[in-house]
């Protein structure tokens, strides 16, 4: 059996909701349903930047990776964290696996803030993910929250973190890049 590990933060773990509703659980039942052999790992947790997945990867190193899903930056842009520096994190975790599994596949969640940030900030946001994901040779989602954020009904009530429909979504989302992968 192979393995698909998910490096993220609250958006992968499901935050406020069931395991069994965040969005690697509904691919791992997609999985199941299309016959495919594999075992999905959900290392999200609520909070993490990309330096938190630097040095959390390698405790998921020790595990088979065959496919990694690397949706973290979220947090970094609610900070307000430089560009280059979650650029450089995103780069060392890719390293660090490609190190241990030379044939992993990678998938690269895009993430966004909202315009309304002031000076070039967001749009440097925005372009990090795809420049990254071009120099990486990497499977890439354009926008992981695509059609969920700021969407009511699709979130909690904190207007943050989808709700069990929203996940759904973040699953299609994954599914149509990672289907390729298979």
């Amino acid at each position: 059996m192979k393995n698909i590990l998910f490096l993220g933060d609250s958006l992968t773990a499901g935050y406020g909701l069931p395991a069994a509703q965040a969005y690697p659980s509904l691919i791992q039942e997609m999985l199941k349903e299309k016959g495919h052999d594999y075992k999905v790992i959900n290392a999200g947790l609520s909070g993490d930047t990309t330096s938190g997945g630097v040095y959390r990867i390698d405790r998921w190193l020790n595990e088979q990776v065959d496919i990694l899903a690397l949706a973290l930056g979220a947090n970094d842009g609610l900070r307000g964290i430089p560009t280059r520096e979650t650029t450089k994190n995103l780069h060392e975790i890719i390293r660090k696996v490609r190190l241990k599994n030379p044939e992993v596949k990678i998938i690269l969640s895009g993430m966004e803030i909202p315009d309304i940030v002031p000076g070039m900030y967001a749009a440097e946001f925005r372009k990090l993910f795809r420049e990254l994901a071009l120099k990486e040779n990497v499977s890439f989602i354009p926008f992981l929250l695509e059609g969920v954020v700021g969407n009511r009904y699709l979130n909690l009530p904190d207007g943050i973190h989808p709700n069990a429909e929203g996940q759904k979504l973040l699953a299609q989302h994954t599914w149509k890049v990672l289907e390729e992968l298979l």
